[in-house]
């Protein structure tokens, strides 16, 4: 197997069982599609892998040193770079802000292209799934979210727009700000 093909693999064992919040729909959908669109982007095997795997370590009982010890330290430092500190004894309602936060910092610090790239794609599989429930839901979508203001969403998903701008000439990009406008029109 290929690297790639063995992070795939993992992956799918890793979520197992596991649905998308929201979506009803088997959680490694979203990061098959967030490869999908960095595949547009680079051909970089470790960073595709990195796509792969980038919710294990937040999502799962996956560690930071298992993803090292099976993948490398190239895959390890930009899965981590996606990673958010949970905080998993206080609610996620009440970290929200702060998590967003320290992540936006991260990202604004970053000289790395690949963690730009593979921030993108994950948003941008992100802001399709907002677009979907927005279609269905309206301003109503925001209810049952770790952070229900509309506002405070607005101005996480348009900081990671402007600190990713970098990549605005891509499609990946052009279609994120699309669908941020939309999403976030008069907010």
């Amino acid at each position: 197997m290929t690297k790639l093909e063995r992070a795939l693999t993992y992956a799918i064992q890793a979520h197992h069982g596991m649905i998308r919040k929201r979506e009803k729909i088997p959680y490694i959908l979203h990061p098959l599609e967030v490869v999908t669109i960095l595949a547009g982007l680079t051909c970089d095997e470790d960073v595709l892998c990195a796509a792969v795997l980038h919710d294990t370590v937040e999502d799962t009982d996956t560690t930071i040193e298992e993803i090292e010890a099976l993948f490398g330290h190239r895959v390890m430092e930009l899965v981590n770079s996606e990673t958010e500190n949970k905080r998993v004894n206080l609610p996620r309602s009440q970290t929200w802000h702060l998590r967003k936060q320290e992540s936006l910092d991260f990202l604004e610090k970053t000289q790395d292209p690949a963690v730009k790239m593979l921030w993108l794609a994950d948003k941008l599989a992100n802001m399709r799934s907002l677009h979907r429930l927005w279609r269905r839901e309206g301003s109503m979508m925001w209810k049952g979210f770790n952070e229900e203001n509309p506002v405070q969403q607005a101005w996480y998903y348009r900081s990671v727009a402007d600190l990713v701008s970098e990549l605005s000439d891509t499609d990946a990009w052009k279609e994120y700000k699309y669908l941020v406008d939309i999403i976030f029109e008069g907010v």
